[in-house]
């Protein structure tokens, strides 16, 4: 059989000047306001009484029928793909709720204010009911669009080894979010 010459993709279609994107479902949780939510699904030194808030992710069944989630109960965790609605500005760098008081580049951040409000929050996955995943850990607030639903998958998603810059000085300096449990400094 005779080898066919390569295609070359990238020249057939256009780069796009906009990007239409469309809620899959919706986020609801206990979180009401940004004060009191967690910046991250995972804490890493959460003290011992903390206890992640559990959530649901409806999935709306005309766009993502339940079949969709077929195999999707082995997962411990899932990446959520969500749009950040309330964010209608941002800047392009942003001063840390935690370590030195100094402006750091927001796409060097996890600040939900970004030239694009896409957040990612990888929560617990409990259980499934129909079209609703039931999660623990969220990190997002109520009635926030959901844009997709991936997989956590250990060998390709979590890089242990990697380095984290300015974030690793903070975390060998211990520093720590000002009253994220409730109280001035978590017990470690």
């Amino acid at each position: 059989m005779p080898k066919l010459p390569p295609k070359d993709y990238i020249q057939a279609v256009s780069f796009p000047d906009g990007i239409t994107l469309h809620p899959i479902g919706v986020v609801h949780s206990p979180y009401k306001e940004r004060h009191g939510t967690p910046r991250q699904a995972q804490l890493q030194c959460a003290p011992s009484y903390y206890q992640p808030a559990r959530a649901q992710i409806e999935l709306f069944p005309d766009m993502i029928p339940p079949i969709a989630l077929k195999d999707m109960d082995g997962f411990e965790r899932i990446w959520v793909i969500a749009w950040l609605h309330l964010n209608k500005h941002w800047n392009p760098t942003v001063i840390l709720p935690r370590g030195p008081r100094i402006r750091r580049g927001t796409l060097a951040t996890r600040a939900p204010h970004r030239p694009n409000p896409i957040g990612i929050s990888a929560p617990k996955l409990i259980e499934i009911k129909g079209s609703v995943l039931h999660v623990e850990g969220i990190d997002l607030l109520d009635q926030t669009p959901v844009l997709d639903i991936k997989p956590y998958v250990t060998y390709c998603d979590s890089f242990p080894n990697a380095k984290c810059g300015y974030v690793n000085e903070m975390e060998n300096a211990q520093e720590y979010e000002i009253d994220i449990f409730g109280k001035d400094r978590p017990s470690i």
